[in-house]
Parts: C-alpha cells; structure tokens; sequence
C-alpha cells in the first residue's frame, strides 16, 4: 500500500513548478501503479500552451475558474470547480487561469519524474 500526503512530496522531485504553476506529482512509474496522479496549482493569469505528446493526461478540476482551448480546432471551454478535461488524442491544448485554480491530474503512461516541458509545451 502506498501512503502519502502533499507534504511529503515538498522538495522533492515530485515538487514542479515554474512561472505561476506547481505540480505535486504523488505518484511515479517507480509506484508501479502505472499511472502519475498530479495535485496542480495555476494562479491566476496563468496562460500556457501544452502537448502531451508522449503520455495522456486528465484533469479534474476542484478550485478556481479557467479555460482550456483545443489549438487544432479553436474550440474553448470553460472550466470551473467539478469540470473534466482530457486530453484523450494528445491534443496540444492552451489553459489559461482566471482565478487560481487548483487540478488532480492523472498522467499514463506515468511520469518518471524527471520531465521537462520543452520550448513547444510538450511534456
């Protein structure tokens, strides 16, 4: 059984973040549970394009208010406290933040830990 809070991953490298985001990143492919479950952070005025390109990613959102725009079609939702978004084709996808939101996240295949998103937001 695994056990774990929030805290417990303060510091290390399930701790991401950058300019105005924070990934808590509870679990990892070394979890054998085959899947990365994420507890995000995006402040307000957040405003980022990203790719899955390498895994699928879904997102429940718990706080805040936001958007996510599909980029190949231009198609906006919105996104408040009890919304599902999944980038189930690994759409490259922008959110942006209205007010601080708070995400459980789910990555397959998981992450390890060490990824990086690079200059064209794919992870």
């Amino acid at each position: 059984m695994i056990v774990g809070t929030r805290e417990d991953v303060i510091g290390t490298k399930g701790d991401a973040s950058g300019n105005s985001w924070r990934s808590m990143r509870l679990l990892h492919v070394e979890d054998g549970m085959g899947v990365t479950l994420v507890d995000g952070r995006l402040e307000a005025g957040f405003d980022m394009v990203l790719w899955q390109k390498n895994h699928l990613e879904a997102c429940y959102c718990i706080e805040g208010e936001g958007t996510v725009e599909e980029l190949d079609t231009g198609r906006v939702h919105e996104i408040k406290a009890g919304t599902l978004y999944a980038m189930n084709d690994h759409d490259r996808h922008r959110i942006r933040a209205i007010t601080t939101m708070r995400v459980i996240c789910t990555f397959v295949p998981p992450l390890t830990g060490h990824e990086v998103h690079d200059a064209d937001g794919s992870l």
